[in-house]
């Protein structure tokens, strides 16, 4: 499973030769102005809520990936539905297997709505089984009890957290979050895109490691396998 960091909250992931971009927020990202939009590739695109930094480029892919399906939540999927997209429509606590693996939707604590005011119905994350790894995607979220339920059913190999602050979980809480987890091994996102979240690189780091787990940061447009 490869997973490159393309900016803010956007993912894109290569699992059992299926192309997966998550929370596609790139064409108005000054510091991912190097990433061709264009170019990428996506057989699925994951949202896991409706704001406008998670949904910005959904139909400029689609323009280029017209056979994408896109993952959401019921109210989501029926906004695009009505623009004559392809799309699975999930909810809290549902699961599905796909070509690539099994996706389950699990809670998030957030808001959620279009940039035209339009509902979104309730935020979420991921978690994906495929290719024997299992990673957790928390999306936009505080620091929840829920997040112990996912140990309980699945044994993560990643978990991609949210530590910017101000609009959801800081660099501590995602430490707790990882506890409640069960997984170490941590990357870090949804930081440094604006003012509100900027974070001390070096101070995260440091407090992961005090901690006995690894954060790590990833350039955009940087890759890792697991």
């Amino acid at each position: 499973m490869k997973i490159t960091f393309f900016g803010h909250a956007s993912l894109g992931i290569e699992v059992s030769g299926k192309n997966i971009i998550v929370d596609p927020f790139i064409s108005a990202n000054p510091k991912a102005s190097h990433i061709n939009l264009n170019s990428l590739k996506a057989d699925y695109i994951l949202l896991t809520h409706a704001h406008q930094d998670h949904t910005l480029d959904v139909e400029l892919l689609m323009e280029h990936n017209p056979n994408a399906i896109i993952v959401c939540n019921a109210e989501m999927a029926t906004y695009y539905l009505d623009k004559k997209f392809k799309c699975h429509m999930m909810n809290h606590g549902g699961s599905w297997k796909f070509d690539f693996g099994k996706l389950k939707y699990v809670n998030a604590v957030h808001s959620s709505s279009f940039a035209d005011g339009t509902y979104g119905g309730n935020p979420g994350g991921f978690v994906i089984e495929g290719e024997h790894k299992n990673i957790y995607i928390a999306g936009d979220t505080a620091l929840t009890m829920d997040m112990k339920l996912i140990a309980m059913r699945t044994k993560l190999d990643l978990a991609i957290l949210p530590i910017g602050d101000n609009f959801t979980m800081d660099v501590d809480d995602a430490i707790i979050a990882s506890d409640f987890v069960d997984c170490d091994k941590v990357l870090g996102y949804h930081y440094d895109t604006f003012g509100y979240i900027e974070i001390n690189h070096d101070e995260a780091k440091k407090k992961f490691f005090d901690a006995s787990k690894d954060l790590m940061l990833l350039e955009i447009g940087e890759s890792i396998t697991i």
